[in-house]
């Protein structure tokens, strides 16, 4: 899994790069460089094909939005749990072998699993312990990465697609007449 990450995020650099030197070229820095506005129908169709690769990353990166939101809220669950763990030991209102979290009902593990569910004692050990924090927050970062990445690719996308349409449209040759 670590070398998985490993590619990725090289991918994603060189990625990055690449659109960066695609947004550079489809922008009025060539007009600029050039003297006059030039297209080929070789940068329109690769100016096209970042359009639908992002589009394909972007709907990739909502599917890994929504599954990392899934141990958030698995985890937020257990966490309000425990504090109510701990609220009993001052308040005494209830006894704690009857607050359990059952980890069957996230799907994670199968339904005839034996220990499926953590109650009193078991329960507060794992609300003791430095990992079951340190987990939740590494999962809520990982949430919001991947929601930042989302956002970043739905912004390059609506910028390609009118660097797209722009390219498309001055190929044309009445493009200077139609205004």
């Amino acid at each position: 899994m670590q070398y998985v990450i490993y590619g990725i995020a090289s991918f994603f650099f060189l990625y990055g790069i690449i659109l960066l030197a695609e947004g550079f070229y489809t922008t009025s820095a060539v007009k600029e460089l050039h003297g006059e506005f030039k297209t080929t129908a070789c940068g329109r169709c690769i100016s096209g094909m970042f359009v639908f690769l992002t589009y394909v990353l972007g709907v990739a990166w909502l599917g890994v939005f929504g599954f990392s939101a899934v141990p958030v809220f698995m985890f937020y669950n257990i966490w309000s749990t425990c504090e109510v763990i701990k609220s009993l030991q001052i308040n005494m209102t209830v006894p704690g072998d009857q607050i359990c979290v059952d980890i069957r009902q996230y799907g994670i593990i199968p339904w005839n699993a034996v220990p499926g569910k953590a109650c009193g004692p078991i329960l507060e050990n794992i609300c003791n312990t430095n990992e079951f924090y340190m987990s939740y927050h590494l999962f809520i970062v990982a949430c919001a990465g991947a929601g930042a990445t989302v956002i970043a690719l739905l912004i390059y996308m609506m910028a390609t697609t009118y660097n797209y349409a722009v390219l498309k449209f001055k190929s044309r040759e009445d493009c200077c007449t139609k205004f």
